[in-house]
């Protein structure tokens, strides 16, 4: 098999979109960040965190689904810590960002050391089990790689609908785009422009969260402290990729992680030389590129990172 056989085998296109699925929720969860006008830098962290608490959950008796919806409301409560302070103080979002990235990824290492003292492998929890659609996992080729995943990555894939639908078919999503863009013209027409960009900032680190918690309940089953290992930072750059619109991150996603992908499986074809190194920075080099190229035309959102105060006039 040559490096382009590859392209076509059912095996590169399931590791795609495993590979796909944490990335997926991730860039949603900045995309409704920054759409209401707020970056939110802690996604590293919060991701950190989701995979810590929805694993221990699992860990400590829960079970797998209830799992995913502690670490999204874990999730969800750093994004109203950094709604306090970046919404409603107004501080740096950049700083606040970092601060609760350095914050989170810390309590996910101390609640761990607290619960499970002494402990030098991490145990292991029984994930979620790939789950085959009836006819369609049949399909050759494209039935092993697309209908035999696992809950959360077909979860991921409705929440880039969820998610455009709510955007931009839904009063909801006006009002988060509205806040996003002018922030002046929404208060004015009667929309609490704190309390709307709050909510979509904790509803979007619910989704980091729980793509933090798809590693450690789906794709593994135990936690390891460096197992994000710049997923966050990734997801940040998607967004600008995908020019804020949610199908584009779905695309920006999986163009990621169909590299990432076929750098592995490259370097196990007999006969390339090329060393290993070169095929483990070439993705983050092409989503670089592509990012550059894709943001040239961009349209971000007009208020982001522009701090609002209720009343103010410019």
């Amino acid at each position: 098999m040559d490096v382009f056989e590859i392209l076509v085998t059912a095996g590169f296109w399931a590791a795609t979109l495993r590979i796909a699925t944490p990335l997926i929720f991730g860039t949603l969860g900045e995309l409704i960040c920054e759409r209401a006008g707020v970056l939110n830098l802690g996604i590293e962290g919060i991701m950190t965190a989701g995979a810590m608490s929805g694993w221990m959950w699992v860990h400590m008796g829960g079970d797998l689904v209830t799992g995913v919806l502690f670490a999204a409301a874990v999730g969800a409560l750093f994004g109203l810590l950094h709604s306090i302070f970046v919404v409603y103080l107004g501080l740096s979002q950049h700083v606040t960002g970092i601060g609760i990235t350095m914050l989170a990824s810390s309590l996910a290492y101390f609640v761990t050391r607290m619960l499970l003292p002494g402990t030098t492998t991490p145990p292991k929890i029984t994930p979620f089990q790939p789950y085959p659609i009836p006819i369609l996992s049949d399909i050759p080729i494209l039935g092993p790689a697309f209908f035999q995943q696992t809950a959360l990555t077909y979860a991921a894939f409705v929440a880039v609908i969820v998610v455009w639908y709510v955007l931009y078919k839904s009063p909801v999503g006006l009002a988060v785009r509205m806040v996003g863009e002018n922030p002046l013209a929404a208060e004015a027409q009667g929309i609490n422009v704190l309390a709307v960009r709050t909510g979509a900032v904790m509803a979007g680190s619910a989704l980091m969260s729980v793509g933090g918690a798809f590693l450690t309940m789906s794709a593994f089953d135990a936690f390891y402290f460096t197992m994000i290992n710049g997923r966050g930072w990734i997801c940040v750059a998607l967004v600008i990729f995908a020019t804020w619109r949610p199908g584009k991150a779905l695309m920006g996603a999986l163009l990621f992680a169909g590299i990432d992908a076929w750098q592995v499986r490259i370097q196990q074809v007999p006969g390339v030389s090329v060393p290993y190194q070169f095929f483990l920075m070439a993705p983050y080099v092409l989503s670089i590129l592509a990012m550059i190229i894709m943001s040239r035309k961009a349209l971000y959102p007009k208020a982001l990172l522009v701090p609002f105060r209720r009343g103010e006039r410019t």
